[in-house]
């Protein structure tokens, strides 16, 4: 790959700031790497990436998971990711591009237009936020808005939030993991990143844990709405 370190740059910064905004870092990277790689490839690699960044998330803020959450949140998450990875190679790359900048645009400005908009913290919502976050996480690479959508509703503190959203998110990751590498998302000759993105998972998450010690999350979460909103226009301009 051209311009590694750079890459690599940019995707440090993607992690910080998906743990900052709690969104994750998939909405920054999917858009990012697909200036690099094809979309499916993208795909395979975010999985793997997402793998790593999640095993630090748990690791830095494991503390006060909750486990009923998990279960509701996590099983039909972890359905739903399989059926929309699969899904993935049924529609032409430059479909699932679009729908991923169209995503993206329309999510971030929902989100800022509607602000003290949140989710009632009911068992169906739970339910309901895990297959739709794990259907678009399948399918276009990204749901973890979604998920940190859903979960601001049941008012956890932080460093649990965090863990939890980990948890599920790291099910989600390795059930889709399974599904790329049989449709063929994973390549050899992509392999080689999946250390340095390691690396760049954990380092990310350190840093991003750091920060949240010292800003408030609400302001950049403002600041990560934006820049998503921003990725999703250029992606769309790409594209086109």
């Amino acid at each position: 790959m051209k311009d590694l370190s750079f890459f690599l740059v940019l995707s440090l910064f993607s992690e910080i700031l998906g743990t900052i905004g709690g969104f994750g870092s998939s909405v920054f990277f999917v858009p990012i790497a697909g200036f690099y790689l094809d979309f499916h490839s993208v795909l395979g690699i975010t999985a793997i990436f997402h793998l790593s960044s999640n095993i630090s998330k748990i690791a830095l803020f494991r503390k006060g998971i909750d486990k009923q959450l998990l279960i509701n949140f996590g099983v039909p998450a972890v359905l739903f990711v399989i059926f929309g990875a699969w899904l993935s190679n049924k529609f032409d790359s430059k479909v699932l591009e679009f729908s991923l900048s169209i995503f993206l645009i329309v999510l971030s400005v929902l989100f800022l237009l509607f602000r003290n908009w949140v989710v009632k913290p009911t068992k169906t919502n739970s339910l309901l936020g895990g297959g739709i976050s794990g259907f678009v996480a399948g399918l276009v690479g990204t749901g973890g808005a979604i998920r940190g959508m859903t979960l601001a509703a049941f008012n956890m503190e932080k460093d649990a939030f965090i863990a939890t959203s980990a948890l599920i998110d790291f099910a989600i990751d390795l059930s889709r993991s399974g599904v790329y590498v049989y449709n063929g998302y994973v390549h050899k000759n992509d392999l080689y990143l999946i250390p340095f993105l390691f690396g760049v998972g954990f380092l990310g998450t350190y840093i991003g844990k750091k920060v949240l010690n010292y800003i408030p999350q609400q302001t950049f979460k403002t600041i990560v709405l934006f820049m998503i909103l921003v990725i999703g226009c250029v992606s769309l301009i790409k594209i086109s």
